[in-house]
């Protein structure tokens, strides 16, 4: 398992009831079931990544994030969970107090823009940086708000959100101590948890 599903892993409290948007084939859900006796269910637009969410066990509704968790009632989860997909959305800041309507707690992770190899690739090649964490061309890439570390921590103190803990990772997603010293430097991925 990725680390930062390790670390996420960690922040779900047992038997708590989470909700991860953009789940992909169902490996955290799967998880959290197994090993913490969570119950969930993932929202996912992808058919391929639905039906091995089924095969798996994992519950799953086909959803569009873009529209919205207007169809889930404030507070029916004690936490939401997405990983890896903040930046493909319109709306990024909409769907952060979206999270925390309807859950109190929310884990979030992304690519770090400000990543030190990126700002590198940038600034002497002169172009948009391919990585492990971005690995798409400028003009492929489903990622259309790129963020920093310090990016996000500005959205959350802006919308009035308080960060409980965060972490960073490595392209490989391992925890390292130059990214937690320095995270906006460091860091490739940006994990947070936060709450209302």
């Amino acid at each position: 398992m990725r680390t930062d599903l390790a670390q996420i892993m960690q922040w779900v409290p047992e038997r708590a009831h989470v909700l991860d948007l953009g789940c992909g084939d169902g490996t955290l859900l799967a998880a959290l079931t197994e090993h913490k006796g969570v119950q969930g269910y993932g929202l996912e637009i992808a058919p391929d990544n639905i039906a091995t969410c089924l095969a798996k066990g994992v519950n799953v509704l086909e959803q569009d994030l873009d529209e919205g968790l207007s169809n889930i009632v404030d507070d029916a989860f004690d936490m939401v969970v997405m990983t890896q997909a903040l930046q493909v959305l319109r709306r990024p800041d909409l769907m952060l107090d979206e999270m925390l309507r309807v859950a109190r707690e929310c884990i979030i992770t992304f690519p770090n823009f400000a990543y030190w190899r990126h700002r590198l690739h940038l600034g002497m090649r002169g172009r948009m940086p391919v990585s492990k964490s971005l690995p798409h061309e400028w003009y492929d890439t489903p990622n259309i708000h790129l963020s920093t570390f310090k990016d996000f921590s500005h959205l959350c103190d802006r919308q009035g959100h308080r960060i409980i803990d965060r972490a960073v990772g490595d392209g490989d997603h391992q925890l390292h101590w130059s990214a937690q010293r320095w995270p906006n430097l460091f860091g490739q991925v940006a994990i947070f948890r936060i709450e209302r």
